[in-house]
């Protein structure tokens, strides 16, 4: 089936292969961090080795099917996810990149080439095109359940770090038009895995709105619950203040009298105990200067100076 010839089934087809494209480039920050590094980490490789063996199953099918828009995105994935691999195993320690050669060996290599080599020789015509179908779908059923352990893995820690909110929007959004491409085109084995595929999809979703909620909740009270400690110790401090300033008022009583200040971390006067010298004790009559004469009324000091003249006259 060649879907050139259906224009509305082939427009759904190049928006899927968009959105799978996209996907597909969601490890892309991996990996270069993995070449910044020059490590790999505590990265698996097993999600790539197992998207590479899907990759390589849909683009078998195509072939057989001789669906060109299968077999355009099925190609690329096999080339980029081919070159995750081969960046993994160029900085893996021996031990993962052992690991790593053996599962592409046995899964890769040796199931999918026993899977080819008994399609090609032992089964014929349509059969042969259904039992590719029948196997691709069942390894896509197989990899849309695998977000079941991050879902897990969610509920159990409570927390959305590890589950990347536009990664799970893009696979689902994805699972959506390769469901609608399959049905238009009546291709059920294309159909039918991405109905699971968009259930999973809207769980991620739900669940990372569920969960990003109740994380940022705990810090908005603790936030709240900071500035109360913070007011409490204000408060505390401020009445240990104001009894030592009640005991020095007590104390002071006796010599002292309390003056109004203002303080320059409070914005009203308090009562400030200050201490005050005594005045000085009367001294005796023999120690006192003596007293100064006064000046005489204005009416005797004129009649002085008269007095004055005459005399000099």
């Amino acid at each position: 089936m060649i879907t050139v010839g259906h224009p509305v089934v082939f427009a759904v087809g190049i928006l899927g292969n968009i959105l799978s494209f996209l996907v597909i480039l969601a490890p892309v920050p991996t990996f270069y961090r993995v070449y910044k590094k020059k490590s790999t980490e505590s990265f698996q490789s097993v999600p790539y080795v197992v998207a590479l063996l899907s990759a390589m199953l849909w683009l078998y099918y195509a072939l057989l099917s001789i669906d060109v828009l299968l077999l355009s995105i099925n190609t690329i994935a096999c080339v980029v996810e081919s070159v995750y691999l081969a960046i993994y195993l160029t900085y893996a320690p021996k031990p993962a990149m052992a690991f790593t050669v053996k599962l592409l060996c046995t899964m890769n290599m040796g199931l999918f080439g026993a899977m080819v080599a008994f399609l090609q020789f032992y089964v014929d015509g349509q059969r042969r095109v259904s039992i590719a179908g029948g196997v691709g779908a069942a390894f896509a059923l197989a990899v849309f359940v695998a977000p079941l352990t991050i879902i897990r893995q969610v509920i159990r820690t409570k927390s959305v770090e590890f589950m990347p909110f536009w990664l799970s929007f893009f696979l689902t959004i994805s699972a959506v038009v390769w469901f609608f491409y399959g049905l238009l085109m009546k291709d059920f084995f294309v159909a039918m895995p991405n109905v699971l595929g968009l259930l999973f999809g809207l769980a991620q979703m739900a669940l990372y709105f569920v969960y990003r909620n109740r994380n940022r909740n705990p810090k908005k009270n603790g936030a709240v619950s900071e500035m109360q400690q913070q007011a409490a110790v204000q408060a505390d401090a401020d009445a240990e203040k104001e009894q030592q300033l009640r005991q020095a008022h007590a104390d002071a009583d006796a010599d002292g009298e309390a003056v109004a200040v203002r303080t320059d971390d409070d914005e009203g006067p308090k009562n400030v105990v200050v201490d005050i010298m005594p005045p000085p004790p009367p001294l005796l009559p023999a120690e006192r200067a003596p007293p100064l004469p006064l000046p005489p009324p204005p009416a005797m000091a004129m009649m002085t100076a008269h007095q004055t003249a005459v005399e000099v006259v």
